[in-house]
């Protein structure tokens, strides 16, 4: 919660116009309830010797209970961006586990994957 708090500064320092309030909290429910965006902006990160597919297990554990609460209280309306790499992945078992939200509510963040395979 403290790091969170720290992210809380940063954007309040932001004053963006948009931005009306901002629940600090590790309670998933609170956190998703009548939100107009959801940003999943952290995923389990690649350790050294990790394989792709430990990752993409441990991060689909994660996305498949953040998608099952989003489903349980989020609203049908409600516009979802995944950031977390890998992003598709983890937008699509997000989605998957929240269907009462159309799937046209919910991007993944590629431009970085993008410009990789431009490189």
């Amino acid at each position: 919660m403290p790091m969170l708090e720290g992210v809380v500064m940063e954007v309040n320092d932001g004053a963006y116009p948009l931005v009306t309030q901002l629940i600090a909290t590790s309670d998933a429910r609170e956190a998703l309830g009548d939100v107009d965006v959801a940003m999943f902006v952290g995923g389990f990160p690649r350790k050294q010797g990790m394989e792709r597919k430990q990752l993409l297990q441990t991060n689909r554990n994660i996305f498949k209970a953040q998608g099952e609460v989003l489903n349980e209280v989020g609203k049908q309306t409600t516009k979802v961006l995944v950031v977390a790499n890998p992003a598709n992945t983890n937008c699509n078992v997000l989605s998957h586990h929240a269907p009462n939200i159309p799937k046209k509510n919910f991007t993944a963040m590629t431009r970085l994957d993008h410009n990789r395979a431009l490189a």
